[in-house]
């Protein structure tokens, strides 16, 4: 792939370190590019990490992750989204471990990250961890990434019900994140339907006119529903809004670093696209 300067949907990232006095350790980068000299296709890839451990660690981490992701993708063809962002994803935990395992103040940390590669209209996504991925459409909006989080798990398992796990204190405890041990299983699952089932059989779908996806850390989602990040996007421009969530946040007590990144697709139609 080749870098260009101006990616072909509009795009807004911000990032605050929140109310609570900690570091921020939230990472974000986002790449634009052309398939070829001979290929004009657009492509833009976003990637949010929210990292983990103390002594500045967790910084480093998300660092690193959000720069060997970018860095393995930009090298690609794109020809195997999902395999390319795996191997990524893979290369980058690798490298976190070996650096916490090479400097004791390091130890132990780790990264979560969620990644969303447009290639024209076509969507391809992978995390690890609770950095979520929404798509809003059609006047909803749908959590497209699932938590790997205790949390989730004793939900899917009707140990807990939502209600009781809204302040549990397990509330935190992620089950899969970059910089452990052995390589981390990344999901390149998607669920379209609030109820329905997440399945990699939804990768590549085709975004249309008026689709809006948002990356966030859980500094966001921990005190903003999804249903109010919708009434904000659905009232506001794609920056306004943006900005006007981190600022809900903080207002709430930002108790963590908050990184969001949204991407738009324009209702005037782009090439190649379609109109919902």
């Amino acid at each position: 792939m080749i870098r260009t300067l101006h990616a072909h949907l509009p795009v807004f990232a911000a990032t605050h370190a929140g109310m609570s006095g900690k570091n921020n350790e939230d990472r974000y980068a986002v790449s634009a590019f052309q398939l070829g000299e001979d290929d004009p296709t657009p492509v833009v890839l976003a990637v949010l990490a929210d990292g983990i451990g103390g002594h500045r660690a967790g910084e480093v981490a998300s660092e690193m992750a959000v720069e060997i992701i970018s860095r393995q993708v930009a090298a690609s063809d794109a020809r195997s989204p999902l395999e390319t962002l795996t191997a990524a994803i893979h290369l980058a935990s690798q490298q976190i471990y070996a650096a916490a395992q090479a400097d004791e103040n390091r130890a132990g940390m780790g990264s979560t990250c969620s990644c969303a590669w447009i290639i024209d209209d076509r969507l391809f996504t992978a995390t690890v961890g609770d950095s979520r991925i929404y798509l809003l459409r059609g006047g909803s909006i749908n959590q497209l990434s699932t938590d790997h989080t205790w949390i989730q798990e004793a939900l899917e398992r009707h140990i807990l019900t939502p209600e009781q796990a809204r302040n549990h204190p397990n509330q935190h405890v992620i089950r899969r994140y970059l910089g452990s041990p052995t390589p981390p299983l990344v999901d390149n699952r998607m669920r379209l339907e609030t109820q329905g089932e997440a399945s990699e059989a939804y990768q590549g779908l085709q975004l249309v006119a008026g689709d809006r996806l948002l990356l966030c850390s859980d500094g966001l989602t921990d005190l903003v529903s999804a249903d109010e990040i919708l009434d904000y996007f659905e009232k506001h421009s794609l920056e306004e809004a943006g900005q006007q969530l981190v600022d809900l946040a903080n207002q709430r007590g930002g108790h963590d670093n908050i990184t969001l990144v949204a991407v738009q697709v324009p209702e005037h139609l782009i090439p190649g696209m379609t109109k919902d």
